[in-house]
């Protein structure tokens, strides 16, 4: 038996790894505490409006859950776990980001409505988008609804995606004074004819969608992320053509990316838009993927939007952009790895499950990081999101390593507060208070049940991957199954320390059901950023900005000039300038920001290009980048007073007024 001594000795080996994953543990659990949450939240308040919708819409049946094919029925919660969508922008034309499009899985619509923010001559009746005449059947389901001007004629469009189809372009007819089901032509973003009435196009599956000018011609290009492979995925009566994920961290057998470029388009009664797919525009092994977000930002100064693609089950990849007019084509760079980065912390190599992606300015270096949702819960899978810090001196120094191959971010969530938050989703940033510091909005949760499941999608994980590309290796998640089903949406404000605190539940915004989108815009032009959310088998919410104390601010609105015959109808001052970066210059430093037209997982933002600048009351420097319609880059600096601005670009700035 030995001496006490001799068995404590034999016993110490086990021990140490034990004491070592407590002591992580703990440090892990210190880290999400927030000590300072109350103190921090009295700085934020977020008043919760009811949301218009369409008369009667709520007297309809509620669903909460999806018809699907049969190898799915045994985790059909699992399957209809995605789907909910919202965006805000400025759909009347009145140069104020207070318009919805929701999609609310709940009845699988697609919901044009106003804020509750919206003043009274920017109001319409709420109304469902149609497919009609296009084909469209219970086999297929919207996810997502991004604003565009795809046609270049001035006036706000709408991206619908879908599972089981290919997207709807639902372009503003000319005619049309206000927002109505007759407002809008759907028309086909990839050409197919039916002489049937029925669809036989590609079954695309498509979670998640980049609006973008790739090329740098001067318009809109799309990237639409898939996630199944093209199968029958919603069809209960369908072929036995689905699949799942093949491996828990390098899945390459999914729907993949595929981007889109603009050919022509023109307004009218009856407006046109026409894309073209460039099929080599991603390298192959970066292309097929299981995609639930993708965005982007000119990491360079090129001009052209470099992307990230966030992908389920497998790799992310951090794509160069390359292209020239009519040619879209990207590199991927990857990170390097020093001795203490873990393999899964080096960008292009994490084995982690990317469902949201966004960029921003978030030490205000004036060069762009990003954030990129992953699963993150204690006891469960405990991943860690991702925070990559831009480590490049200036934009010619990124251009020559990401040309290297080379991406020189540094992952550093832990460092930052923000490792660990739960099942996360969409991801957004944004200056709520106007004080020049970015807050963080995360959506979390994932199916909302009464029996815990977790130890099922624990054994899952412990599965040989070979098995797992079949759908009858995968646990039950039925109806009343819960995984991470009361995790609530998490609202990170920065301490002085320079770290993230989650305040949402001090701020009233834990509500415990699974959300998906977020949506952020200055809807009243006061400078106060909204939220807009969207939850998955719940209702929208929006939450209008109070906040006590804010600091003064810049608002600018971009464009373009639109094609002949703009004005009338729910035409804007002109095109949205896609991808245009801002630079700001105050003594306390510099800001960068940029036009997104749209991405991350289901929430997207309003055009407005939007500064904090705390207590810089006088006029700030700013730099725009820009490209002009024929391609041409421009870079122009001025000097602009806080406050809300509408500037046309061409081959130089002149502020105009908007409608």
């Amino acid at each position: 038996m030995g001496t006490p001594r001799d068995r404590a000795r034999k016993l110490v080996p086990g021990a140490v790894p034990i004491l070592v994953l407590l002591v992580l543990f703990l440090v892990g659990q210190s880290a999400v505490a927030a000590p300072d949450g109350s103190r921090l939240a009295d700085r934020y308040r977020f008043r919760e409006l009811p949301i218009a919708m369409p008369p009667g819409y709520d007297n309809q049946p509620m669903k909460t859950i999806r018809p699907v094919n049969p190898a799915y029925e045994h985790l059909v919660s699992w399957i209809s776990s995605v789907g909910a969508s919202i965006a805000m922008n400025d759909l009347v034309g009145h140069g104020r980001a207070d318009a919805l499009c929701i999609v609310d899985t709940r009845t699988n619509s697609v919901i044009v409505t106003y804020t509750p923010t919206a003043p009274q001559q920017d109001r319409f009746t709420p109304f469902t988008l149609n497919a009609a005449p296009l084909p469209y059947d219970d086999t297929m389901a919207p996810t997502g609804c991004t604003p565009g001007d795809f046609n270049g004629d001035g006036r706000m469009d709408l991206l619908v995606t879908y599972w089981g189809r290919t997207p709807i372009l639902f372009l503003a007819r000319s005619t049309a004074t206000t927002p109505s089901p007759a407002a809008y032509e759907p028309t086909e973003l990839v050409p197919q004819v039916s002489t049937d009435g029925g669809y036989h196009g590609p079954r695309w599956n498509t979670d998640a969608d980049y609006v973008a000018d790739l090329d740098g011609d001067g318009h809109p290009d799309i990237v639409i992320g898939n996630y199944f492979p093209d199968s029958d995925v919603l069809d209960p009566h369908g072929l036995n053509n689905v699949q799942m994920n093949l491996s828990l961290s390098s899945a390459t057998n999914g729907g993949g990316d595929r981007v889109l470029r603009f050919l022509s388009g023109a307004g009218g009664e009856h407006p046109t838009a026409s894309y073209v797919e460039d099929r080599d525009a991603i390298p192959y092994d970066a292309s097929t993927g299981w995609t639930l977000a993708i965005s982007g930002a000119d990491l360079t100064g090129s001009g052209v939007p470099d992307m990230y693609l966030a992908n389920d089950f497998g790799h992310g990849h951090l794509l160069h952009n390359v292209s020239s007019p009519g040619r879209i084509r990207f590199t991927e760079a990857k990170g390097q790895r020093s001795p203490t980065t873990p393999k899964s912390f080096v960008l292009g190599n994490g084995s982690f499950k990317g469902m949201g992606v966004d960029f921003g300015d978030v030490n205000r270096t004036g060069r762009f990081d990003f954030a990129v949702s992953n699963i993150t819960t204690a006891w469960g899978l405990q991943e860690s999101n991702f925070l990559f810090m831009n480590q490049a001196e200036d934009n010619a120094a990124m251009a020559g390593s990401l040309a290297d191959g080379v991406a020189p971010f540094t992952q550093e969530a832990q460092q930052y507060g923000v490792a660990w938050t739960g099942w996360c989703w969409d991801v957004k940033f944004g200056d709520f208070r106007n004080d020049g510091t970015l807050a963080m909005v995360q959506a979390d949760g994932f199916v909302k049940g009464d029996t815990d499941r977790w130890n099922w999608l624990q054994e899952m994980a412990m599965t040989n991957d070979d098995l797992l590309s079949n759908p009858a290796m995968w646990p039950n998640v039925r109806p009343g199954d819960d995984i991470a089903g009361d995790q609530a949406l998490a609202f990170y404000a920065r301490e002085g320390s320079g770290r993230y605190v989650n305040i949402s539940k001090e701020l009233g915004l834990a509500v415990p059901t699974p959300t998906r989108g977020i949506a952020t815009a200055d809807t009243t032009g006061t400078g106060a950023l909204d939220l807009a959310i969207a939850r998955q088998w719940g209702p929208p919410a929006f939450y209008a900005n109070s906040s006590p104390d804010r600091g003064d601010y810049l608002d600018l609105n971009l464009f373009r000039p639109a094609a002949p015959g703009r004005s009338g109808g729910m035409a804007g001052v002109g095109t949205p300038a896609y991808d245009a970066t801002v630079t700001v210059t105050t003594p306390s430093g510099s800001q960068v920001s940029q036009l997104d037209g749209g991405g991350g997982h289901g929430g997207f933002r309003s055009f407005g290009v939007h500064f904090g600048l705390g207590d810089e009351m006088g006029p700030v420097s700013v730099q725009v980048r820009w490209l002009d319609l024929q391609g041409h880059r421009h870079e122009q600096t001025t000097t602009l007073k806080p406050g809300e601005h509408t500037l046309m670009l061409t081959d130089g700035i002149q502020e105009v007024t908007n409608r």
